[in-house]
């Protein structure tokens, strides 16, 4: 009588007293839970002290007025003022513009937001010193414009700079106008004037000292489904994820039906017969199948954020088409990693485009304010790349130099690099006989 049980082998206790056992996995997921530990930390720890060259608009629509018999332009002396004030960080790059120009920089994501001196404002800083009326003047305002496009803590980090700048603006203007005020006043008291209105006198000193009202307003626009300017990331994130993963998913399917992988579903363990293929047919047959997966995850992604959830978005037949060059990108970029390198290829893939990718995408902390090291990984890395085009999409029109131009040029580059490296090496190993098969096989 012959029995199903197993026969007796190994205890997992044997096994697990083997040093041999801990060693490769222990060090391998020890290293890479250490370095993806830097990475993602490393580029928000400080974001502020990080920050290098922020664009932020300065906008002067001031005409100026006659004051005291010369003509003067507040509007003009504070922008130059900000302009030129002591940066030795080098934090912000303000840029002078006017009007027309600070909106086309903001429509186009160039700008994270702009500080406007409007018009008037001359005028009503020179009404604050006229006598006074039955209704007390209007305080002078300057007007800081956001860009919520840009993602959320760009725009806030240029909104918080803008405020301190006016109000900066303001504190020395206001001494100016005390100043001017009391000299008045001493050229009054002989005959008598001094000393009326105590009540009054006190305001309008108070008003003086800190005469402008900072006006906070959105810049650019954006929809109220859109995250906050975060849906461009998350959209990103979502496609770089199924190009990745579904080359990972891909490849290990593609090596269980040619029999060069086992499937196993729970208790159930299948084994096919070994298919005598080439890395390089075989290296053919996933990216292919990448591609064409990514249609239908493209698809899926915007119907699921678009459809499904009412997510924002305009121009869609173009966000679609990108959205499939985008993951078959990426997917194509992990098949070759995989292909040259073999098992260990999917953590290096992992860290191109993921681990490498997302501290230095500048979509949730803005490259401005990253580390030097993420600055330069963002030259390349792919997320920084995609998220600028699908942000250009749904956030700026479209426009071609909000991004989209470069990020259509280097998943060309990606491509292309992706397909010669990846044919280079499955054909090496090819040439030199390094099958994946036995001979015997064939």
């Amino acid at each position: 009588m012959t029995s199903n049980r197993p026969a007796a082998g190994v205890r997992a206790s044997q096994v697990l007293r083997n040093p041999k056992v801990w060693v490769v996995p222990t060090v391998i997921v020890g290293l890479v839970g250490f370095l993806l530990s830097l990475l993602y930390m490393g580029g928000i720890i400080n974001p502020r002290a990080d920050l290098h060259r922020l664009p932020i608009g300065l906008v002067n629509s001031d005409q100026g007025a006659t004051v005291g018999g010369q003509q003067q332009n507040l509007g003009a002396q504070i922008t130059a003022g900000i302009a030129n004030a002591p940066d030795p960080g080098d934090q912000v790059d303000w840029r002078l513009l006017d009007r027309a120009g600070a909106n086309e920089q903001l429509s186009s994501g160039k700008i994270a937001g702009a500080l406007e001196v409007p018009a008037g404002f001359t005028a009503a800083v020179a009404a604050l010193g006229a006598p006074a009326g039955p209704q007390p003047p209007p305080r002078p305002t300057i007007t800081v414009l956001t860009n919520p496009g840009v993602g959320s803590l760009a725009s806030s980090l240029a909104s918080s700079i803008s405020q301190a700048a006016a109000q900066q603006a303001s504190t020395q203007l206001g001494r100016t106008l005390t100043a001017q005020a009391q000299a008045q006043a001493q050229a009054q008291q002989p005959s008598g004037q001094a000393g009326s209105g105590g009540g009054a006198t006190n305001a309008a000193a108070l008003q003086l000292a800190d005469p402008v009202t900072v006006d906070v307003q959105v810049g650019h626009p954006i929809g109220p489904h859109s995250g906050l300017g975060l849906t461009a990331f998350y959209y990103t994130l979502l496609l770089v994820l199924c190009g990745f993963l579904g080359a990972n998913v891909i490849n290990n399917g593609v090596d269980v039906a040619l029999g060069y992988a086992a499937s196993e579903l729970g208790p159930l363990r299948t084994q096919r017969p070994l298919v005598p293929i080439g890395r390089t047919q075989t290296w053919v047959v996933t990216s292919v199948m990448s591609v064409g997966i990514s249609l239908l995850t493209s698809t899926l992604v915007m119907l699921a954020t678009v459809g499904v959830l009412g997510m924002d978005a305009s121009h869609l037949p173009l966000l679609w088409v990108f959205s499939v060059c985008a993951s078959s990108a990426v997917g194509l970029g992990t098949q070759a990693l995989i292909a040259a390198f073999g098992g260990i290829g999917q953590l290096i893939s992992m860290f191109v485009f993921i681990a490498l990718s997302l501290p230095s995408s500048g979509a949730t902390v803005p490259l401005q304010a990253l580390p030097e090291f993420y600055r330069g990984l963002a030259v390349f890395e792919p997320m920084r790349q995609l998220t600028d085009g699908v942000r250009a999409i749904l956030y700026f029109d479209a426009q071609a130099d909000a991004g989209l131009a470069r990020a259509w040029i280097m998943i060309a580059i990606g491509t292309v690099a992706a397909l010669v490296f990846g044919f280079a090496m499955t054909r090496y190993y090819d040439r030199k006989g390094l099958h994946r098969f036995h001979p015997e096989a064939s």
